[in-house]
């Protein structure tokens, strides 16, 4: 949890930093297309690694034992950020991408470690609890790591590599953290080599159609992915054009979103009761498509928008919890980390499909950003149908 937590905030402190410092260079010779372009364009470069790397991570995971993989992947953390200072002081703009790629490098092997450990140390009627509390820390760090990319970027203007440091610090203890994880053996230690992006991440999805409640909790998270990076890169430009608010006030409009998100995991894993809730998901959509209306309606204040992006959250803990909570249970033991793979990649699918609806959306069609969030809440009631129309009936998993 500690180590998640850490890497959840290192994660979106650099990748928001790296954001605010490249709007600001944007805002000073170029008009808000160009910044459109720069918020997509990192998101993208951040993506790609979960779609290159993602099964490699798979493999490794079942390979080895996900707790030494975490450490080796948090010792490498420490040289990204050192060169991500490095970038950031050179203000090179080459540089600065390279150092979102390989975060998003670092984070492609990490994530199929992180999330298939879980049903490892914990037994199945806490699983659903366990992911509560781990998305609660997920978003508390996606929190103050952009709050901290807002106070670096006010409180360290034009001297911005600093952060660099102090986030090579913070990765630090990460490391010392997941060398406390309880450690595990090796699920499948003569898995061959699964290095292929393309024809491993084909044959892994056969597998997985074959099982439904799992087929359906794949796409679910990936329609959650593009979901919420839309949200994400659209509020950047909304509150910076529409609402004008300062960078760290644009970092703090995260804190509800993900505060709702918190709350929301809480309570779906609280409301689970020891299983997994299937009806927690159709609900979860409907809050999201719900909470969109008012953020894309002409005059919507920066009040009215904090309790928008809360909603949005807790509707959204809701939809993804008993998600995460099936792709987690359904896998067999020797399989969790390739099934774990296949997610990351598609899901990185979704943050990069939405990166290209963002540019289309704005720069092809000229909707306006408060409209984009329109298309959230539309796609929101699309994942939610599916899961209810596939399912048919809503019950508990064995």
């Amino acid at each position: 949890m500690v180590t998640q937590f850490q890497n959840a905030f290192s994660d979106n402190a650099l990748k928001q930093l790296i954001i605010l410092v490249l709007l600001a260079s944007a805002a000073a010779s170029t008009g808000d297309a160009e910044q459109d372009r720069l918020v997509s364009l990192v998101t993208a470069v951040f993506s790609a690694p979960f779609i290159l790397f993602a099964m490699l991570g798979g493999w490794l995971a079942d390979r080895n034992s996900k707790q030494r993989m975490m450490v080796y992947v948090k010792s490498a953390e420490m040289g990204i950020m050192a060169f991500a200072g490095l970038a950031l002081w050179l203000k090179s703009l080459p540089l600065l991408l390279g150092a979102i790629f390989l975060m998003g490098c670092h984070s492609a092997i990490f994530a199929p470690s992180k999330y298939g450990i879980l049903p490892e140390i914990l037994p199945h009627e806490k699983l659903s609890w366990g992911n509560g509390i781990l998305e609660l820390l997920t978003f508390l760090g996606v929190i103050l790591g952009t709050v901290a990319a807002g106070i670096f970027s006010d409180y360290f203007k034009g001297s911005e590599w600093i952060a660099g440091p102090i986030l090579m610090a913070i990765a630090f203890v990460g490391w010392l953290s997941s060398r406390n994880v309880t450690p595990v053996p090796a699920a499948d230690p003569t898995c061959p080599v699964r290095i292929n992006p393309v024809t491993d991440l084909w044959r892994q999805l056969r597998i997985m159609k074959q099982d439904r409640d799992l087929w359906r909790a794949c796409w679910g998270n990936t329609g959650f992915y593009f979901i919420s990076a839309l949200v994400m890169m659209n509020m950047v430009v909304f509150c910076k054009k529409v609402l004008n608010l300062t960078d760290l006030q644009n970092s703090m409009m995260n804190v509800w979103l993900a505060l709702g998100i918190g709350i929301g995991s809480v309570v779906a894993g609280y409301a689970s009761r020891g299983r997994i809730e299937y009806r927690l998901v159709p609900i979860g959509a409907l809050g999201l498509a719900l909470s969109t209306v008012p953020m894309g309606m002409e005059g919507v204040t920066a009040d009215t928008f904090r309790i928008c992006m809360a909603t949005l959250g807790f509707s959204a803990g809701l939809f993804i919890v008993p998600v995460v909570s099936v792709i987690q249970h359904r896998p067999s033991p020797e399989s969790k980390g390739a099934v774990q793979g296949s997610v990351s990649s598609l899901s990185f699918l979704g943050i990069l499909a939405a990166a290209g609806v963002q540019w289309v959306a704005r720069e092809k069609f000229q909707i306006s950003s408060g409209q984009v969030f329109w298309v959230c809440g539309a796609s929101a009631i699309i994942c939610g149908s599916y899961a209810a129309i596939s399912r048919g009936r809503f019950i508990k998993a064995e």
